[in-house]
């Protein structure tokens, strides 16, 4: 159920998730879903749960060759991991990050776990790490909405904006 919702959240957005169009995307009747789930925000806390999942495990995917050898991982390693991970899935992205973050029914660390590659190479200053995530998630939604000029050169004002943060 969980696979459906998302696939229904990435092709048409977050907008389109609603109890009736999971029941079509399953073919199932409405009702049915409701044993699983109490109502729609139970599926949304799901995926948030599953897009904080996936971006923990691309930003430790990032950091891990720096942690291997004792190097300080340098932002630019974790921002272009970031970056990558929300424009691979825009809406799933959006759904897990427009909204109040639903902390009391997250599973149990999860939330840290998706922060401590940014803690790390920030030197657990956490006023600064999330300096980093403001701008990395106003970059990405920026990006994701269109909100650039066409033509603009993202990456370069990434890396700007990333080595702005990193000094």
């Amino acid at each position: 159920m969980v696979g459906a919702a998302r696939a229904l959240v990435e092709k048409s957005g977050p907008a389109a998730l609603t109890m009736r169009a999971l029941a079509d995307e399953l073919g199932i009747k409405a009702p049915s879903l409701y044993k699983h789930f109490p109502d729609k925000a139970a599926v949304e806390v799901e995926l948030i749960a599953l897009s904080l999942l996936e971006t923990a495990e691309a930003m430790e995917a990032a950091e891990a060759p720096y942690l291997r050898t004792g190097a300080p991982t340098p932002l630019t390693a974790l921002a272009d991991a970031y970056r990558a991970d929300a424009l691979a899935h825009p809406h799933l992205y959006c759904l897990a990050t427009e909204g109040p973050l639903p902390r009391h029914a997250l599973p149990e660390g999860l939330e840290e776990r998706a922060a401590m590659p940014l803690l790390r190479a920030c030197d657990f200053d956490m006023d600064r790490a999330r300096a980093v995530w403001a701008f990395a998630h106003g970059m990405v939604v920026l990006e994701i909405h269109g909100r650039f000029p066409h033509g603009v050169d993202l990456t370069a004002a990434w890396r700007a904006g990333v080595t702005a943060l990193e000094d």
